[in-house]
Protein backbone atom coordinates (compact mmCIF):
# COMPACT_ATOMS: atom_id res chain seq x y z
CA UNK A 1 0.00 0.00 0.00
CA UNK A 2 1.42 3.00 -1.12
CA UNK A 3 2.14 6.32 1.14
CA UNK A 4 -0.78 8.88 1.68
CA UNK A 5 0.53 12.06 0.77
CA UNK A 6 -0.47 13.04 4.25
CA UNK A 7 2.09 10.85 6.02
CA UNK A 8 4.49 11.30 3.77
CA UNK A 9 4.84 14.91 3.99
CA UNK A 10 4.54 14.69 7.88
CA UNK A 11 7.53 11.91 7.67
CA UNK A 12 9.77 14.59 5.75
CA UNK A 13 8.98 17.50 7.34
CA UNK A 14 9.89 15.89 10.85
CA UNK A 15 13.23 14.62 9.69
CA UNK A 16 15.97 15.64 10.03
CA UNK A 17 19.40 16.72 8.48
CA UNK A 18 21.42 14.39 10.95
CA UNK A 19 20.47 11.18 8.92
CA UNK A 20 22.39 12.97 6.10
CA UNK A 21 25.37 13.69 8.29
CA UNK A 22 25.59 10.30 9.48
CA UNK A 23 25.45 8.56 6.49
CA UNK A 24 29.08 10.74 5.41
CA UNK A 25 30.70 7.33 7.07
CA UNK A 26 28.84 5.30 5.24
CA UNK A 27 30.40 3.57 1.61
CA UNK A 28 27.61 5.48 -0.48
CA UNK A 29 26.65 9.23 1.59
CA UNK A 30 25.78 10.81 -1.89
CA UNK A 31 23.65 8.68 -2.72
CA UNK A 32 21.36 8.99 0.40
CA UNK A 33 21.73 13.03 -0.13
CA UNK A 34 20.48 12.33 -3.61
CA UNK A 35 17.56 10.31 -2.58
CA UNK A 36 16.76 12.83 0.42
CA UNK A 37 16.10 15.80 -1.98
CA UNK A 38 14.52 13.82 -4.27
CA UNK A 39 11.89 12.29 -1.74
CA UNK A 40 10.85 16.29 -1.15
CA UNK A 41 11.07 17.31 -4.88
CA UNK A 42 8.85 14.02 -5.51
CA UNK A 43 6.55 15.06 -2.53
CA UNK A 44 5.96 18.71 -3.64
CA UNK A 45 5.04 17.74 -7.15
CA UNK A 46 2.65 15.29 -6.32
CA UNK A 47 0.81 17.71 -3.94
CA UNK A 48 0.64 20.08 -6.44
CA UNK A 49 -0.69 17.17 -8.99
CA UNK A 50 -3.25 16.31 -6.68
CA UNK A 51 -4.20 20.29 -5.69
CA UNK A 52 -4.61 20.05 -9.42
CA UNK A 53 -7.09 17.34 -9.54
CA UNK A 54 -9.25 19.01 -6.81
CA UNK A 55 -9.01 22.58 -8.24
CA UNK A 56 -10.71 21.16 -11.45
CA UNK A 57 -12.31 18.82 -9.34
CA UNK A 58 -14.24 21.98 -7.43
CA UNK A 59 -14.82 23.54 -10.84
CA UNK A 60 -17.14 21.00 -12.08
CA UNK A 61 -19.10 20.59 -8.65
CA UNK A 62 -19.84 24.52 -8.89
CA UNK A 63 -20.50 24.12 -12.36
CA UNK A 64 -23.11 22.07 -12.15
CA UNK A 65 -24.58 23.19 -8.96
CA UNK A 66 -25.61 26.35 -10.97
CA UNK A 67 -26.59 24.57 -13.29
CA UNK A 68 -29.09 22.59 -10.75
CA UNK A 69 -30.12 25.81 -9.22
CA UNK A 70 -31.01 26.78 -12.67
CA UNK A 71 -33.13 24.22 -13.91
CA UNK A 72 -34.46 24.45 -10.28
CA UNK A 73 -35.74 28.22 -10.76
CA UNK A 74 -36.73 27.51 -14.56
CA UNK A 75 -38.99 24.38 -12.87
CA UNK A 76 -40.57 26.70 -10.73
CA UNK A 77 -42.04 29.06 -13.37
CA UNK A 78 -43.05 26.05 -15.32
CA UNK A 79 -44.86 24.98 -13.01
CA UNK A 80 -47.01 28.08 -12.21
CA UNK A 81 -47.92 27.40 -16.22
CA UNK A 82 -49.14 23.90 -15.45
CA UNK A 83 -50.72 24.73 -12.33
CA UNK A 84 -52.91 27.25 -14.49
CA UNK A 85 -53.25 25.53 -17.25
CA UNK A 86 -54.98 23.02 -15.12
CA UNK A 87 -52.13 20.21 -16.21
CA UNK A 88 -51.28 18.58 -12.97
CA UNK A 89 -49.94 15.82 -14.51
CA UNK A 90 -47.03 17.97 -15.95
CA UNK A 91 -47.00 20.03 -12.44
CA UNK A 92 -46.24 16.07 -10.79
CA UNK A 93 -43.31 15.77 -12.94
CA UNK A 94 -42.48 19.05 -12.34
CA UNK A 95 -42.24 18.71 -8.82
CA UNK A 96 -40.84 15.52 -9.30
CA UNK A 97 -37.41 16.73 -10.72
CA UNK A 98 -37.34 19.49 -8.41
CA UNK A 99 -37.09 16.86 -5.42
CA UNK A 100 -34.44 14.99 -7.32
CA UNK A 101 -32.49 18.34 -7.88
CA UNK A 102 -32.83 19.43 -4.11
CA UNK A 103 -31.36 16.10 -3.10
CA UNK A 104 -28.48 16.30 -5.19
CA UNK A 105 -27.64 19.74 -4.33
CA UNK A 106 -26.38 19.62 -0.58
CA UNK A 107 -23.84 16.35 -2.26
CA UNK A 108 -22.31 18.78 -4.74
CA UNK A 109 -22.25 22.00 -1.71
CA UNK A 110 -20.20 19.28 0.09
CA UNK A 111 -18.04 18.08 -2.46
CA UNK A 112 -17.30 22.22 -2.72
CA UNK A 113 -16.67 22.24 0.56
CA UNK A 114 -14.27 19.07 1.06
CA UNK A 115 -12.35 20.41 -2.23
CA UNK A 116 -11.61 23.79 -0.94
CA UNK A 117 -10.95 22.40 2.49
CA UNK A 118 -8.16 19.66 0.73
CA UNK A 119 -6.68 22.53 -1.51
CA UNK A 120 -5.65 24.50 2.00
CA UNK A 121 -4.34 21.53 2.97
CA UNK A 122 -2.10 20.47 0.20
CA UNK A 123 -1.31 24.54 -0.24
CA UNK A 124 -0.07 24.16 3.41
CA UNK A 125 1.87 20.81 2.30
CA UNK A 126 3.69 22.58 -0.32
CA UNK A 127 4.55 25.47 1.81
CA UNK A 128 5.95 23.21 4.99
CA UNK A 129 7.89 20.94 2.30
CA UNK A 130 9.65 24.42 0.61
CA UNK A 131 10.06 25.80 4.53
CA UNK A 132 11.88 22.25 4.81
CA UNK A 133 14.17 22.59 2.20
CA UNK A 134 15.44 25.86 2.98
CA UNK A 135 15.76 24.43 6.54
CA UNK A 136 18.32 21.88 4.79
CA UNK A 137 20.44 24.64 3.03
CA UNK A 138 20.38 26.32 6.38
CA UNK A 139 21.52 23.10 8.57
CA UNK A 140 23.94 22.18 5.58
CA UNK A 141 25.49 25.74 5.60
CA UNK A 142 26.17 25.37 9.27
CA UNK A 143 27.27 22.04 8.97
CA UNK A 144 30.21 22.95 6.29
CA UNK A 145 31.05 25.91 7.97
CA UNK A 146 31.83 24.08 11.09
CA UNK A 147 34.06 21.60 9.47
CA UNK A 148 36.06 23.73 7.61
CA UNK A 149 36.73 25.51 11.34
CA UNK A 150 37.85 22.57 12.68
CA UNK A 151 39.88 21.92 9.65
CA UNK A 152 41.50 25.47 9.86
CA UNK A 153 42.20 24.41 13.14
CA UNK A 154 43.12 20.71 13.34
CA UNK A 155 44.36 19.78 10.27
CA UNK A 156 47.85 20.36 8.75
CA UNK A 157 47.99 22.10 5.39
CA UNK A 158 47.50 20.20 2.68
CA UNK A 159 45.79 17.19 4.92
CA UNK A 160 42.62 16.63 5.43
CA UNK A 161 41.70 13.03 6.99
CA UNK A 162 39.72 10.58 5.43
CA UNK A 163 36.00 11.51 6.80
CA UNK A 164 36.82 15.25 6.32
CA UNK A 165 37.02 14.87 2.75
CA UNK A 166 33.47 12.63 2.64
CA UNK A 167 32.03 15.40 4.08
CA UNK A 168 33.02 17.86 2.24
CA UNK A 169 32.47 15.88 -0.76
CA UNK A 170 29.28 15.09 0.35
CA UNK A 171 28.09 18.34 0.89
CA UNK A 172 29.37 19.21 -2.54
CA UNK A 173 27.37 16.82 -4.21
CA UNK A 174 24.43 17.78 -1.78
CA UNK A 175 24.55 21.19 -3.40
CA UNK A 176 24.58 20.27 -6.68
CA UNK A 177 21.53 17.85 -6.53
CA UNK A 178 19.91 21.07 -5.16
CA UNK A 179 20.55 23.23 -7.83
CA UNK A 180 20.03 20.45 -10.74
CA UNK A 181 16.47 19.36 -8.79
CA UNK A 182 15.26 21.43 -6.48
CA UNK A 183 15.61 24.94 -8.51
CA UNK A 184 17.21 26.41 -5.53
CA UNK A 185 20.32 28.45 -6.08
CA UNK A 186 23.61 27.04 -4.60
CA UNK A 187 26.93 27.85 -4.82
CA UNK A 188 27.44 27.47 -8.85
CA UNK A 189 23.92 27.88 -10.02
CA UNK A 190 24.55 30.82 -12.85
CA UNK A 191 21.55 30.55 -14.81
CA UNK A 192 18.88 33.32 -15.28
CA UNK A 193 15.72 31.17 -15.01
CA UNK A 194 17.01 29.41 -11.59
CA UNK A 195 17.93 32.86 -9.95
CA UNK A 196 14.59 34.17 -11.03
CA UNK A 197 12.27 31.47 -9.56
CA UNK A 198 14.11 31.85 -7.03
CA UNK A 199 13.81 35.13 -6.36
CA UNK A 200 9.89 35.04 -7.19
CA UNK A 201 10.02 32.19 -4.32
CA UNK A 202 11.58 35.09 -2.10
CA UNK A 203 9.40 37.90 -3.03
CA UNK A 204 6.15 35.56 -2.32
CA UNK A 205 7.20 34.54 1.18
CA UNK A 206 8.38 37.75 1.77
CA UNK A 207 4.60 39.15 0.86
CA UNK A 208 3.82 36.33 2.99
CA UNK A 209 5.82 38.08 6.28
CA UNK A 210 4.45 41.70 5.52
CA UNK A 211 1.14 40.36 5.61
CA UNK A 212 1.20 38.87 8.68
CA UNK A 213 2.83 41.45 10.29
CA UNK A 214 0.07 44.21 9.37
CA UNK A 215 -2.31 41.70 10.49
CA UNK A 216 -0.42 41.66 13.99
CA UNK A 217 -0.04 45.19 14.08
CA UNK A 218 -3.25 45.54 13.30
CA UNK A 219 -4.49 43.44 16.28
CA UNK A 220 -2.50 45.19 18.63
CA UNK A 221 -3.90 48.76 18.06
Amino acid sequence: MSESISRRVARLVSGSLNALVDAVENSAPETVMAQAIKEIDSAIADSRSELGQQIAQKHLASKRLIDENNRHETLASQLEVAIQSGRDDLAAAGIAQQMDIEARIPVLEASISDCSNREKELEGFIQALQAKKREMLAELKAFRDAQQAKEATAATPGQHSSTEDKVQRATDVFERVLENQSGLPGRGLDTSNARQLAELEELSRNNRIAERLAALKAGKS
